[in-house]
């Protein structure tokens, strides 16, 4: 079964043409008419749609009416030898009949309803798309010059030179004590049990009763009243006799020298 022909009459009708150099958007512009007496429906499709930006890329052209369509070609690097293979399609259809306005018509251009569209009633139109280089390019191109087709890039300008600041070591101060510290520290030390003394303990022998000579009696230590009380106790001495004994030796002579004159 043939397709139904294209009722959009197409300007221009068989070629897109795209005039650089390409570093910048450059736009062509395609226009729909429509000379019958019904809506038609209309959506536009390429074979590079990361190339190309379409507005409106559907819509509804009214009776006897025509609409412009702007294809615009995003900047690339563009190379001579490369061949162009991208294509432009118009596919078309009438327009539902009935009481519908225009902003409700629009709405209903959908994928959903070219999808659920009978395939029968559908019309297309294709186009090609053409590149077209100024004379001056064509020029540069003859020389051997390719670096006018590439997009410029903005180079950062040069970082200065920053010398690096001196690093100064800061030694850091002393805490100062304050009066709380010193509370605390004084706490501290009073919080340390005192050393007592390690005072042998005395033997059994040495706390057994000293019996009391003529002129010596046991001594004890009298406690102040600051200082801690300690008990000495002493060993047990011979009794003597309180005569000296040089008179005994003095009586001796004396006795044995009477003795001894009564003998002779």
């Amino acid at each position: 079964m043939s397709k139904l022909e294209q009722v959009l009459i197409l300007e221009p009708s068989g070629e897109l043409k795209f005039k650089g150099p390409f570093t910048e958007v450059v736009t062509s512009n395609l226009k729909l008419n429509n000379p019958t007496d019904k809506r038609v429906c209309f959506k536009v499709k390429t074979t590079a749609p990361r190339r190309y930006c379409v507005r409106p890329n559907s819509g509804v052209v009214e009776p006897s009416s025509s609409i412009n369509v702007s294809v615009m070609l995003q900047p690339f690097d563009y190379d001579p030898q490369e061949k162009n293979k991208h294509k432009f399609m118009v596919q078309s259809m009438f327009a539902p009949e009935g009481g519908i306005d225009n902003e409700t018509m629009i709405n209903m251009v959908s994928d959903k309803m070219w999808k659920d569209a009978d395939q029968t009633q559908l019309m297309d139109s294709k186009l090609k798309c053409v590149f077209e280089l100024p004379p001056e390019a064509l020029q540069a191109l003859a020389k051997g010059k390719t670096n006018v087709f590439k997009l410029e890039t903005s180079t950062p300008p040069p970082r200065k030179s920053v010398s690096a600041p001196s690093i100064v070591k800061r030694v850091p101060a002393r805490p100062i004590k304050n009066d709380l510290d010193a509370a605390k520290e004084a706490k501290e030390v009073a919080a340390v049990p005192p050393v007592k003394p390690n005072i042998p303990k005395p033997s059994p022998e040495a706390k057994r009763p000293v019996p009391q000579d003529d002129g010596l009696r046991q001594r004890k230590a009298t406690p102040s009243d600051n200082t801690q009380t300690f008990t000495t106790e002493f060993a047990p001495v011979e009794q003597r006799s309180a005569i000296p004994p040089v008179l005994y030796l003095l009586a001796a002579l004396i006795l044995g020298f009477i003795i001894g004159k009564f003998i002779l």
